[in-house]
């Protein structure tokens, strides 16, 4: 049989590292974190990395496993999630697999697309272009040729624009089309879904009190150390919500007060693109949070037993 594993996913900030630890206490179970900052050492604070309280009382997966200055992709999340999960099988107890990066799930769970390798010379100058004229050209310039990937992305998601712009110098089609092509091979495990559901003003509420939380406690140090260790401004970690915001602040572009509300303004938009991304996962069953969450804990004895 196909090893179970137990998904929680949501948006930012909506409490799935918390249900998921309560889950893996009381179900014997470890966790795999499928979020694309908390890979990263020294990005502990503005990725809302577990802390190590938390880590002590739950094996924790996948934190920790790159430096800000090393590649990380969808398939290498992929391979390192399979044996971590092959792993927590193999010590007969149970995979949770807990995080809100939408494309790591779906890799994970459904495969990949093939795709070309990366070709640094053609990022370094559509970085240098971004830098130049602005996240919103480089959009425009997918736009006019990968419209329905564009429509998904904002101005400052700099790594996809620029991924889809070398799929498509490379390949001459559009990501999206490839996409749309592939198949989707089968999920290798046998997997109960759970995607947490909040009235958007509970998840605006927890979304600004993180942002406060984080500021609280050191995110602009924590951003000001990475740059000083040589991390540039334009590194993939360092171009995610909260890092770029603080990276502009350091560099003179904001005030502080100004700072604070930029990053919870668009974390709320990165949410809405999140829920986005997961209506159109079939498998996931949505779930009101936190009200509901005793359902989740039944239903997952069940999946386990």
């Amino acid at each position: 049989m196909k090893p179970r594993v137990l998904v929680i996913t949501g948006p930012t900030a909506a409490g799935k590292s918390a249900l998921a630890l309560e889950l893996a206490e009381l179900l014997d179970g470890e966790l795999v974190c499928a979020d694309s900052l908390t890979v990263y050492r020294g990005l502990d604070i503005g990725s809302a990395k577990p802390s190590l309280a938390e880590r002590q009382r739950v094996p924790h997966h996948l934190l920790d496993i790159r430096e800000p200055t090393e590649p990380f992709s969808a398939a290498d999340f992929r391979a390192a999630a399979m044996t971590a999960i092959a792993g927590i099988v193999a010590r007969d107890r149970h995979p949770i697999l807990v995080g809100g990066t939408g494309l790591y799930l779906r890799t994970l769970l459904r495969g990949l697309v093939e795709t070309p390798g990366e070709d640094p010379a053609l990022r370094e100058r559509l970085r240098r272009q971004a830098e130049q004229e602005g996240g919103a050209a480089l959009l425009e310039a997918l736009r006019a040729v990968d419209p329905q990937t564009a429509d998904q992305l904002h101005a400052n998601n700099l790594p996809r624009i620029i991924r889809a712009l070398e799929v498509f110098f490379h390949t001459g089609r559009p990501l999206s089309a490839l996409h749309a092509e592939h198949g989707f091979g089968e999920n290798p495990y046998r997997t109960l879904q759970f995607c947490l559901e909040l009235s958007r003003e509970a998840l605006y509420e927890r979304i600004d009190a993180r942002v406060d939380a984080m500021l609280a406690a050191g995110l602009v140090t924590e951003v000001a150390g990475l740059l000083q260790r040589g991390v540039p401004p334009l590194s993939k970690p360092l171009q995610a919500i909260g890092y770029k915001e603080v990276v502009a602040y350091l560099q003179g572009c904001y005030g502080l007060d100004e700072m604070g509300e930029v990053i919870k303004r668009n974390t709320r938009r990165f949410a809405k693109r999140q829920l986005t991304w997961f209506k159109k996962e079939p498998e996931l069953q949505w779930v009101a949070y936190p009200e509901n969450s005793a359902s989740i804990l039944a239903a997952a004895e069940m999946f386990f037993a």
